[in-house]
């Protein structure tokens, strides 16, 4: 993930401070733990400022509003305490090539200061401090103690200390290209490298690109590079302190991450702040979505592994108790042939009462034949109540596989090319198991207000088709929304989503609409890859949720089978 360095800062700023200063702190909102959020108004407008310290998207922009949940945390009811009503009458860096943003809050534009919120945007290192005008640290997002840092510690109640001064040389305009080439070749290595090393304000995706544009090799040897090469390097150099001088930055796509000098751009975004915002947003959705389908996926695998294992358990226990029967018959052939036992045998043939085929009974060569006999009668019995106590036993067990394989076929099913939706499925997913209790509930987790819409498509015909995500979202679909005119669809037997073709009063679906929808049950299924999956479809008044049932568990009667084909999906697009 591409860091905010301090050209992106500054372009951020520049944007900020020509157009959202002044502005009054209406509201303050913390998102999670690494994000706060002010709400701005201007005489022209209202948005909100994102304040982000997240160690690998640490940013300061204008972003999206706020979700409606409530707000638990701590710091932004102290910055809400201490600055709601302000002006935001100054923003930009506390010093030259400094990447922490001082925000100032009035009482109204013209008066002294009374707080200042730092922004420091440095990596694993982010930060938001609150200071008053005494230069004392009120709050801030991420306390440091001293066993922590003696360099630089951040507790509430001290003065607060600016990050310690860099030490690599200023950029200059003015520099000449004689000093400023011996600067970066005087221990001769990589280019890219000796840039970084030598000038502040520079990183790493910034260097190469400042090479590139120049027509050069990041890893070339600063030693190496001829009269004509160097001079094309300066050139650049001197564009790049032009652009952050006058302020006329050009943000866009690049095919790896972002720029704001517009050099290479793929795509141009129409401002800096929706840039960052879109860019961040994205990776941080991805990098959420991968994890949390990584937890779920290796949690489910786990239970099924050891459910599979119990019930197969159960299952060996039944097949043992299936002789039960055949250990009475020995038993009763014993006692009717008792003339034929003779003391220390230990077996004996017998002809079958039904099939008069012989059977040999194993004995006891200590027991007499009555013993035996009574011996073979307790296994019978104990065998017939092993049965009876366990075949409940399995079928649960086997409700219980089926209802987790049905969440992991919804896991599965999480696209990660759309994150911002199919994150809040996990999400959904992710507190259904820990209220099913196949999960701890975590620390910290976001409230769970979970808006997530099925998914929508349409048939050949023109009718609505809806796709549940998760098993609230079948629960949803198939016993609240339904109609008495839907059809509704699933894959026979199979871990899928419900699918609820909708159909208003005398509407009929024609073939073409049947298996569209029966291709889609079977591609929303755990036989997505299979070339035909058998699907079933009925009236929504023919599907049942049993008693005690869990989440997404339907049972149906009535039903018609139709062979759906995943493969055929993308044919309807």
């Amino acid at each position: 993930m591409q860091l905010v360095d301090f050209t992106t800062l500054t372009a951020a700023c520049h944007e900020l401070s020509d157009r959202w200063l002044p502005a009054r702190l209406e509201q303050v909102y913390q998102r999670d733990r690494y994000t706060v959020q002010l709400g701005l108004r201007t005489l022209e407008e209202r948005g909100w400022l994102t304040l982000c310290w997240h160690p690998q998207a640490a940013r300061l922009c204008m972003g999206d509003p706020p979700p409606r949940t409530p707000d638990t945390f701590t710091f932004s009811q102290q910055l809400r305490h201490q600055l709601n009503g302000l002006a935001l009458v100054k923003l930009g860096a506390i010093a030259d090539w400094e990447r922490v943003v001082d925000l100032q809050f009035a009482r109204r534009p013209g008066e002294p200061a009374l707080w200042h919120l730092y922004v420091e945007i440095m990596g694993k290192y982010s930060n938001v401090v609150l200071v008053n005008a005494e230069n004392v640290m009120i709050t801030a997002a991420h306390q440091v103690s001293v066993q922590q840092s003696r360099l630089r510690p951040i507790q509430t109640g001290q003065p607060y200390t600016p990050p310690p001064p860099l030490t690599e040389a200023i950029p200059r305009q003015d520099e000449p290209q004689s000093q400023w080439q011996q600067r970066i070749s005087l221990i001769p290595g990589a280019l890219s490298k000796n840039l970084l090393t030598t000038y502040r304000g520079l990183s790493s995706p910034l260097a190469n690109t400042l090479i590139q544009q120049a027509g050069l090799s990041a890893q070339a040897s600063t030693d190496e590079l001829t009269v004509e090469q160097w001079q094309s390097l300066y050139q650049v150099w001197q564009r790049w302190l032009e652009i952050l001088q006058t302020g006329h930055f050009q943000p866009g796509w690049l095919a790896r991450g972002y720029t704001v000098l517009g050099w290479n751009i793929l795509q141009p975004a129409p401002d800096v702040q929706t840039l960052l915002d879109r860019y961040y947003t994205t990776q941080l959705n991805q990098q959420e979505f991968a994890q949390l389908q990584s937890q779920l996926g290796q949690r489910l695998k786990g239970l099924l592994t050891k459910l599979n294992s119990k019930a197969e358990g159960f299952r060996q226990r039944l097949n043992q108790s299936a002789q039960a029967d055949l250990y009475r018959n020995q038993a009763d052939l014993l006692m009717a042939h008792l003339q034929e036992w003779q003391p220390g045998l230990k077996s004996l043939t017998l002809a079958d009462f039904n099939t008069g085929q012989p059977v040999t009974i194993a004995l006891d060569p200590e027991k007499n034949a009555i013993q035996n006999a009574q011996s073979l009668y307790k296994r019978h019995q104990k065998l017939k109540r092993a049965r009876t106590s366990v075949e409940p036993l399995l079928a649960d067990v086997e409700a219980e596989i089926q209802y987790l394989e049905q969440v992991e076929a919804a896991v599965q099913q999480c696209d990660p090319d759309h994150s911002s939706t199919d994150l809040l499925t996990l999400m959904e997913i992710r507190e259904e198991l820990i209220q099913q209790h196949y999960l701890k509930e975590p620390e910290y987790r976001p409230p769970a207000n979970f808006n997530t819409d099925f998914h929508h498509y349409k048939t050949p015909s023109g009718f609505e088709l809806l796709i549940g995500r998760n098993n609230h979202q079948n629960d949803r679909l198939t016993f609240r929304l339904a109609s008495p005119y839907d059809l509704w669809f699933h894959a026979q037997e199979i871990p899928g989503s419900h699918v609820l073709l909708r159909l208003a009063a005398g509407e009929i679906a024609q073939d073409r609409d049947l298996q569209c929808a029966a291709d889609f049950a079977a591609y929303y299924s755990r036989a997505r890859q299979s070339a035909q999956v058998p699907v079933v479809y009925t009236q929504p008044k023919n599907v049942y949720k049993p008693k005690g049932a869990k989440p997404g568990i339907a049972i149906y009667k009535r039903e018609q089978q139709i062979w759906g084909q995943p493969h055929q999906v993308q044919s309807y697009f």
